[in-house]
């Protein structure tokens, strides 16, 4: 089975997607980290050599097909872009798997939170944000959600992480989506054996 995530850049697809592939037991795959190790150069690099995004993501949604090609079960950080253009084409294709999308949502105002950024050799960086940066970066992250919105309408499922805690969301994610079988057994709670 593969679980692939989706939602807007920062709402947590990679922190959350590791935390859910060890708790149910999978392989975990960054798609961003993916698509450098394949073309072995930064994604700021990858995309100043596309003529456009749409070039850069039909590079990048040949990694993708090679993910879910894989016989593996796995969770996958996505991109904010993962059920739209060329990588909407990609999940379609292998939709006859057992492949199920999952949009995370969270408010903009925790996302601006999260907010990281980097250099072009994908080296994070630290920006201090005064209000008026804050203002103009919420403003961004409302944009980019209403600009992908129709495409996470695709995902199977919906999950609304806000106000819920980090180390809580891998267990709301398995119930809400039923895969409560995948839990592991150490995590299980022990019955007593009834005597007979």
């Amino acid at each position: 089975m593969i679980i692939y995530l989706v939602g807007i850049s920062c709402v947590g697809k990679t922190t959350i997607g590791k935390m859910l592939a060890d708790k149910i037991g999978y392989s975990f795959f960054d798609l961003d980290e993916q698509i450098q190790n394949y073309y072995k150069k930064p994604i700021e690099q990858i995309q100043d050599e596309c003529l456009t995004m749409n070039g850069y993501r039909e590079k990048a949604s040949i990694v993708l097909d090679k993910l879910f090609s894989k016989n593996v079960d796995s969770v996958i950080s996505g991109t904010p872009s993962g059920l739209k253009y060329s990588y909407l084409q990609v999940y379609k294709r292998h939709k006859d798997k057992e492949l199920f999308s999952i949009c995370l949502n969270d408010s903009f105002e925790n996302v601006l939170d999260r907010l990281t950024f980097y250099d072009r050799d994908s080296n994070p960086i630290t920006e201090k944000l005064d209000e008026s940066k804050k203002k103009r970066y919420l403003k961004g992250i409302r944009a980019d959600y209403n600009y992908f919105k129709g495409s996470y309408k695709r995902a199977d499922f919906q999950i609304n992480i806000e106000n819920v805690r980090l180390e809580k969301i891998p267990e709301m994610i398995i119930k809400e989506i039923g895969l409560n079988e995948l839990m592991p057994a150490a995590n299980r709670v022990a019955r007593p054996a009834t005597g007979k």
